[in-house]
């Protein structure tokens, strides 16, 4: 086998290992089942301590936690309502809670008629999840001084929560302490919740302001897989800290904070949250205020929560003193979270979507089909843009690549030669081939280089479109319309003509009976290879002929962006090396290649393709 054989041999046989490896390791998802939530029976997970270590003031108290007493279940308890054009759902006025919220720009699926997406749920209710807003008391105050859990706040301001127009609920103790909670909330997914005091006791009182986004039980729609992460995340003074949901209920005990907590004191600027695949709830202090950020698990309840606690105040006799964070509730939209963190200087807050270790190549791919999208109006054909662009980009390495490969071709006669002078002697032919290489300025691996550049792409690119909410039920056209999920159509049902059904997706049967995404690939695929004659090494020709079919099957199960990418870069790719092989002086036989690969009887070889 001749060097340049050789080389393109490696080069396929790494590109094909490599893509194997990460179909092994990352299967198509399956939906994990979420365990049963446990429903509390005596309302929300005990609250933390008073002060965490390193924030202690004199004076605060530390009780073991605050004895919550049963919730009312959600129907019974007042309720206000949250309506915007992006966002609808209700605040229930006994403890407060933010904990009623669905996202109406989203449905959970393409079904005509399915439901939008509900993000947030009650206490008492399946799959609980919200956020409790509360003061920690301190001194000689106690838990029953200060609203809780469990508190019948009154609406003093406004009936219906939506821009411009918020609400302010209070509630007043028996010794002279009014407590207000002013909750305001954007276009899109951001609430602004003030917390006030004031105190007409007639001495100073010490409190501490928390928030707290609690979920009991697992997601309905937890993905389990390998490559998203899932669970609590948050950005701590420029330390990203992300933990699962497996790793929350292993988190080590802490003295005041519990048997699970893990705590991170935070001196300037920092958030904290429980995201999903393409939803988030992260409670966001104001920049420069230090804060302690909590991740803790209560296994009683199957409970996952995340806590910020800002730093104790004393509050005068007659003063008034408030606290105001932020709450993010929606979709993980790249636009929206670069608004926050740009507009409140909110750190590195479009980190809480997973770019994963090649962030360096997924930020900007993802930028630039985001603006692709901007232009065109349609994910699929802004897909094949960047792939145009992609390969203008790398364009003078293929042009020097394929011109090695046309200059291999030529020098094709003067290596046999070499080859039948040197016989058995490997020691002679090495030379005299490295002779020829160095004179005729050759470089016989250059053609690997394409090859190997698109594989941290094609990995990036299979990040992007499976973890960004953008591709999520992005239509292209015809019969794909999510371009985040596989093919639909099957050979199973001749794509649709036949009148039963195709393969369930994600089934054996469904990896067998390919749509006409994956059949294209492999088609394309083939064509690229009939550019040039079969290899006259018979192993290596029997490679290069299984090879786009077992590619075919191997990626008909990968989202259909990801497929339309690798069909419009093996398009292009075909047309760069027909190309700069006719200005080399070479005219490919195509159709000659073609011919003689269905010949029973051909040459394991072929001739050169003719020169002008």
């Amino acid at each position: 086998m001749d060097d340049q054989n050789r080389n393109l041999l490696l080069a396929t046989a790494l590109s094909f290992l490599v893509i194997l490896v990460w179909f092994i390791m990352f299967p198509p998802e399956e939906p994990v089942p979420p365990a049963e939530p446990a429903v509390a029976t005596d309302g929300a997970p005990a609250l933390p301590p008073a002060a965490a270590p390193g924030t202690a003031q004199p004076g605060i108290d530390a009780p073991a936690g605050e004895t919550a007493g049963a919730a009312a279940l959600p129907e019974e308890a007042p309720r206000a309502a949250i309506d915007t054009a992006r966002l609808k759902g209700s605040i229930s006025l006994q403890g407060g809670r933010i904990d009623d919220l669905s996202l109406r720009d989203y449905r959970e699926t393409l079904d005509p008629g399915a439901d939008i997406v509900h993000l947030l749920n009650p206490l008492g209710a399946p799959g609980a999840y919200y956020a409790l807003y509360g003061w920690v008391p301190g001194g000689a105050l106690d838990f029953d001084d200060v609203p809780g859990a469990d508190t019948d706040w009154a609406l003093v301001e406004g009936e219906t929560l939506a821009p411009g127009q918020p609400l302010t609920l209070e509630w007043s103790n028996a010794g002279g302490l009014t407590f207000q909670r002013r909750i305001e909330v954007d276009e899109d997914f951001l609430f602004t919740i003030t917390q006030s005091v004031t105190n007409e006791t007639g001495g100073a009182v010490r409190m501490a302001p928390y928030g707290v986004v609690a979920r009991h039980g697992l997601p309905e729609d937890l993905k389990g897989f390998f490559i998203l992460h899932e669970g609590a995340i948050g950005m701590f003074d420029g330390e990203l800290g992300d933990t699962t949901y497996d790793n929350m209920t292993d988190l080590g005990a802490d003295p005041l904070w519990g048997p699970s907590a893990e705590v991170t004191q935070v001196a300037e600027n920092g958030w904290i949250g429980i995201t999903d695949h393409y939803w988030m709830t992260a409670l966001i202090p104001e920049p420069g205020t230090p804060f302690t950020a909590v991740k803790r698990y209560f296994a009683g309840e199957d409970a996952y929560r995340t806590e910020i606690r800002l730093p104790t105040m004393e509050i005068a006799p007659g003063a008034t003193q408030s606290a105001t964070t932020r709450l993010f509730a929606g979709a993980k939209e790249w636009e929206a979270i670069r608004g926050y963190e740009r507009a409140f200087g909110i750190d590195r807050f479009v980190d809480s979507i997973d770019w994963g270790w090649f962030y360096f190549l997924t930020k900007p791919i993802f930028q630039l089909l985001h603006w692709l999208n901007g232009i065109i109006g349609n994910m699929g054909w802004s897909i094949i843009g960047l792939t145009l662009v992609i390969k203008v980009v790398l364009f003078p390495l293929a042009y020097k690549s394929y011109a090695s490969m046309a200059k291999m071709r030529e020098l094709q006669p003067e290596m046999e030669k070499i080859k039948e002078r040197a016989g058995d002697d490997r020691q002679k032919l090495q030379q005299e081939m490295m002779a020829l290489y160095k004179s005729e300025k050759v470089n016989p691996a250059s053609g690997c280089l394409p090859i190997l550049l698109q594989i941290p792409i094609f990995f990036s690119l299979y990040k992007v479109i499976f973890v960004t909410i953008e591709l999520r039920h992005a239509p292209w056209l015809g019969w794909i319309r999510d371009l985040s999920a596989p093919d639909p159509s099957s050979i199973f049902n001749f794509w649709g003509i036949a009148p039963w059904a195709g393969p369930e997706p994600g089934s054996i049967m469904a990896l067998i009976f390919i749509g006409i995404l994956p059949l294209c690939l492999g088609v394309s695929m083939w064509l690229q290879q009939k550019l040039n004659p079969a290899p006259t090494d018979p192993t290596q020709a029997a490679i290069f002929a299984w090879m786009p079919w077992v590619f075919m099957f191997m990626l008909g199960s990968f989202a259909s962006g990801l497929v339309i990418y690798w069909i419009a870069n093996n398009v292009i790719t075909f047309i760069q090396q027909y190309l700069i092989m006719r200005s080399h002086g070479y005219k490919p036989d195509l159709f000659g290649n073609i011919l003689s690969s269905f010949k029973k009887k051909a040459p394991a070889g072929g001739d050169p393709p003719a020169k002008k």
